[in-house]
């Protein structure tokens, strides 16, 4: 017995069910802020994620190097001024890292710029910082070390 004719007939076509790409996304760089001053921590932030970067604040050199073991930033943004440790005795401290460095500072003192540079640091920023100064050193500085850009 054949059942033709009975209920309509459905001849459906669906489009070819396609493997999904594999897209590989880089993970913005990761920036880290030392600075004693909360609103220069505060406002850094907030200006570093306007270009998409991630950013960890720390209020003291030692904090800093307690976050040490987690993981290491694609780079360093350094207050010079701080108490117990200052920026060179953390950078001193961090040589050899392949961790670039920018010190920011709003002492210019004779002298100062050099021992930052002798201590590795890769920029020296005097405050009030100018935007364009700052990405331009980190752009530079990420760079140098092979780290992906984010587009400004």
């Amino acid at each position: 017995m054949t059942l033709s004719g009975i209920g309509p007939t459905v001849n459906s076509t669906l489009p070819p069910v396609s493997a999904k790409k594999s897209v590989m996304v880089e993970a913005a760089p990761r920036i880290a802020v030392v600075d004693d001053d909360p609103s220069v921590l505060k406002a850094l932030k907030r200006l570093l994620h306007t270009r998409s970067f991630r950013v960890q604040t720390f209020e003291s050199a030692q904090r800093f190097l307690a976050a040490l073991p987690d993981s290491l930033p694609d780079c360093l943004i350094v207050d010079l001024q701080m108490p117990e440790m200052d920026g060179i005795e953390l950078m001193q401290h961090l040589a050899g890292m392949g961790l670039p460095m920018i010190v920011i500072t709003a002492h210019s003192e004779v002298g100062v710029r050099e021992r930052c540079e002798s201590a590795g640091a890769v920029a020296f920023l005097l405050k009030p910082l100018q935007d364009s100064s700052l990405f331009a050193a980190i752009d530079a500085s990420l760079s140098a070390a092979g780290s992906p850009l984010i587009p400004g």
